[in-house]
C-alpha cells in the first residue's frame, strides 16, 4: 500500500486547494448582491438571442465544424504515433517503418494545417457578416427611440454599445464558440484515444476532471463580475468623454480643466483597478489548472516509472515506456485544451457581458410607435387642429393643459410667451417626437396616430434653433433626406431663401466642407443652409423654432426676407422670441404656463392691450435703448 502515498500526497494537496476555494466561494455567494454578483440575464438567453445571428451562416458553420475534425487528427493521433515509434526502437527497429511513420505523421500535419487556415478565413467572413448585422440591427433600433428615451441615454454609452460591445461578440464568433467546440472535441478525442491505449492511466487522469470542472465553476462566477466591471468603467470613460470633448469650450471659459482632470482621473484609475480585478482572476485560475497538469505528469511518471522498473501492473495493464512516452504527450494535449478554455472562457464572459449590455439597449421598447392599420400619408392639405391637448413629459407635471387651436391650410401661425409656456413642445407634438396624454390632434381631419410615423414626418420640414450640420459639404447637408435633386434645384432653393449669399462667400461654394456641427460656420450661417434643407424637399408644413435667436443683424435682415417667401410656401407654424418676426402671421398664440391666454393677428392682440401688448411694448422699449 505505501507504494501509492505518493499519489494520496498529491491527492491531498489538491483536495485542500479545492476546500479553500469552496468555502471562498460560498462565502461570497451569500453576500453576491452587496459585491455586484448580479445576473441580470442568464447566459441561456443570451446564447439563444445571439444564436438568431448565426441561423443565416448555419451551412457555413457546419462546413467550419466539418474542416476543425480535419485540424483536430494532428492533436489525437501523433502521439500515439509517437508512442509506436518509441516501441520500435526500443524492440525491433526497422528504416522503412520509420520513414513510415515520418510520412503520415508529415501528412497529418499538414492537413491539420491548411485546414486550420481555412477554417479560420471563413471563420472571419462569417463573423464580420454578424458583427455588421448586430450593429445594423442595433442602430436602426437607436434610431427608433423616441426623443425622450434618447434624452435618458448618454451618447457616450450607446457609442460603446455600436462599437465596443459588438466587436467583443464578433470575437465570440470568430474565434471563441469555434475553438470552444474544438477544444471539446480535442479532450474528448483525446480521452478516447487514452482508453484504447490504456484505460488505466486514462482513469488516473480523469480523477483531476472534477477539480477542473470545479476550479471553472467558482472561476466563471468571478470572471463575470470582473468584465461587467471592465465594461462599465469603459462606458463611463467613453460617456465622460463625449460630453467633455464636446464641451470643451466652456470648460475651458470656466477654468474647470483642472476638476475635469481630476474627474477623468477617478475615472480612469476606476477602469484600471477593474482591469487589475480581471487580471488577478485570471491569473488565479490558469495557475490552478497548470497546477492539475503538473501533478497528472508527476502522477505519470510515477507509475510509469515503477512500471518499467518493477515490471509493475496497473490496474490490470503494464505500463510499457511507448505508453508513457504517449501518455505524456496525451496529457499536454488534454490539459492545454483545458488551459486554453479558460482563456476562451476568459473572452466568453466579455462577449456575454457585451451582448448583456447590448440586448439591454435591443429590450427597450420605442415610446412612439405606428399604430396597428396605421396608414401612409401622401396627400397633404395643411390643416392643423388640436383638440383638447394634454401632455407631460414627466408624469403629472402638465406642459400643456387642454389646448385646442385651429390652423387653416397656407397659414402662417405663430405661438410666443415666456420660456417653458410649451411653445416648442406644440412643434415636437405635431411631428410626434412625442405623444399626448390625452386629447387629439388632427392633420387634414385625422388624428395623426393613424399615420405612420415615417410618413408623417416625410411631409414636415423642420428648422430649429440650434441647427445640427453633419460632416461632409454644404450639398450633402442640404440633400439630407434625398439624393435625386440636381444642383440647379439645390441652388435655386439656396437663392429663394438667402443662402446664395453665402455660397457666394465660399471658395467651393456646395463642395465647401462642413466640420463636425457645423463649427466652421456662424449660427446665422447654419440657418441659411437649414432653410435651403427644408426648401429643397418642399414639405407641405414648415416649422420654425426660434430661428433668429442668436444671430447677428446681417444674418436676421436676410433670414427676415427668408421667412416672409416661407409664408408663401405653405402651413408655416413659427415660434419666436423677437415678435418683429411674428407680425405678418395669420394666427399668432400666448402661451402661458402651458394654456393659451388669447391668439389673434398682431394688430387684433395689440388693440387686445393684454399680455401680447405688454411683452410687445417691453420688447420696443428695449429696441429704443439699444
Amino acid at each position: 500500500m505505501y507504494e501509492f502515498y505518493p499519489l494520496l500526497t498529491v491527492g491531498a494537496v489538491v483536495g485542500v486547494i479545492s476546500v479553500i476555494f469552496i468555502l471562498a466561494y460560498f462565502s461570497i455567494k451569500d453576500r453576491k448582491e452587496a459585491i455586484g454578483f448580479d445576473r441580470n440575464m442568464k447566459d441561456s438567453e443570451i446564447i439563444k438571442r445571439l444564436m438568431q445571428y448565426a441561423k443565416p451562416h448555419a451551412k457555413s458553420f457546419i462546413l467550419v465544424m466539418i474542416i476543425m475534425l480535419f485540424s483536430i487528427a494532428y492533436d489525437i493521433i501523433s502521439p500515439t504515433l509517437i508512442g509506436n515509434v518509441e516501441e520500435m526502437i526500443k524492440g525491433d527497429f526497422e528504416y522503412k517503418s520509420l520513414i513510415s511513420y515520418v510520412i503520415v505523421y508529415a501528412l497529418i500535419l499538414a492537413v491539420s494545417l491548411v485546414s486550420t487556415y481555412v477554417q479560420a478565413i471563413m471563420l472571419q467572413k462569417i463573423g464580420q457578416k454578424i458583427l455588421s448585422a448586430i450593429r445594423e440591427d442595433l442602430f436602426s433600433h437607436i434610431e427608433s427611440l423616441s426623443h425622450a428615451q434618447l434624452h435618458t441615454m448618454p451618447v457616450g454609452k450607446l457609442v460603446t454599445r455600436v462599437t465596443n460591445d459588438t466587436n467583443a461578440i464578433s470575437m465570440m464568433f470568430t474565434n471563441i464558440l469555434v475553438n470552444l467546440l474544438k477544444n471539446v472535441f480535442i479532450i474528448v478525442g483525446v480521452i478516447g484515444a487514452m482508453l484504447l491505449l490504456n484505460y488505466g492511466l486514462t482513469l488516473m487522469v480523469l480523477c483531476f476532471a472534477p477539480f477542473i470542472a470545479l476550479f471553472t465553476v467558482i472561476f466563471r462566477k468571478f470572471s463575470r463580475k470582473a468584465y461587467r466591471e471592465v465594461k462599465d468603467g469603459t462606458t463611463d470613460i467613453n460617456t465622460f468623454l463625449s460630453e467633455n470633448l464636446s464641451g470643451m469650450k466652456i470648460i475651458q471659459i470656466f477654468n474647470r480643466e483642472d476638476r475635469k482632470m481630476e474627474e477623468f482621473e477617478g475615472k480612469n484609475t476606476k477602469l484600471k483597478s477593474a482591469k487589475f480585478r480581471q487580471m488577478f482572476v485570471f491569473g488565479i485560475f490558469r495557475p490552478l489548472v497548470y497546477m492539475l497538469y503538473i501533478s497528472s505528469v508527476l502522477c505519470l511518471l510515477y507509475l510509469g516509472a515503477r512500471g518499467y522498473i518493477n515490471d509493475t501492473v496497473f490496474l490490470g495493464q503494464k505500463i510499457t515506456g511507448g505508453v508513457v512516452v504517449a501518455f505524456y504527450m496525451y496529457i499536454s494535449k488534454f490539459f492545454n485544451p483545458i488551459q486554453n478554455l479558460a482563456e476562451q472562457f476568459n473572452w466568453l464572459q466579455s462577449a456575454f457581458a457585451s451582448a448583456e449590455k447590448i440586448f439591454t439597449v435591443f429590450d427597450i421598447k420605442p415610446d412612439v410607435v405606428d399604430e396597428d392599420n396605421a396608414i401612409e400619408l401622401t396627400d397633404v392639405r395643411g390643416d392643423i387642429e388640436f383638440r383638447n391637448v394634454w401632455f407631460a413629459y414627466n408624469e403629472g407635471d402638465w406642459v400643456l393643459k387642454d389646448v385646442s387651436f385651429k390652423v387653416k391650410a397656407g397659414q402662417t401661425v405663430a405661438f410666443c410667451g415666456s420660456t417653458g409656456s410649451g411653445k416648442t413642445t406644440i412643434l415636437s407634438l405635431i411631428c410626434r417626437n412625442y405623444d399626448i396624454q390625452r386629447g387629439e390632434i388632427l392633420i387634414d381631419g385625422i388624428n395623426i396616430r393613424k399615420y405612420t410615423i415615417s410618413s408623417l414626418r416625410r411631409h414636415f420640414g423642420q428648422m430649429l434653433q440650434d441647427v445640427f450640420l453633419f460632416s461632409g459639404t454644404i450639398r450633402s447637408n442640404i440633400l439630407l433626406r434625398k439624393e435625386d435633386v440636381s444642383d440647379e434645384e439645390v441652388l435655386k432653393a439656396c437663392r429663394y431663401v438667402n443662402a446664395d449669399k453665402l455660397l457666394d462667400k465660399l471658395p467651393s461654394g456646395l463642395d465647401e466642407e462642413v466640420m463636425e456641427r457645423g463649427a466652421n460656420f456662424s449660427a446665422g450661417q447654419r440657418q441659411l443652409i437649414s432653410f435651403a434643407r427644408t426648401i429643397v424637399h418642399k414639405p407641405e408644413i414648415m416649422i420654425l423654432d426660434e430661428a433668429t435667436a442668436n444671430i447677428d443683424t446681417e444674418t436676421e435682415v436676410l433670414i427676415q426676407d427668408s421667412l416672409e417667401k416661407l409664408m408663401n410656401i405653405g402651413t408655416l407654424l413659427i415660434v419666436a422670441h423677437r415678435l418683429s418676426t411674428i407680425r405678418r402671421a395669420d394666427n399668432i398664440i400666448y402661451l402661458s404656463h402651458g394654456e393659451i391666454k388669447e391668439q389673434g393677428t398682431h394688430n387684433e392682440l395689440l388693440e387686445k392691450k393684454g399680455r401680447y401688448y405688454e411683452l410687445y411694448k417691453l420688447q420696443q422699449d428695449k429696441a429704443q435703448l439699444v
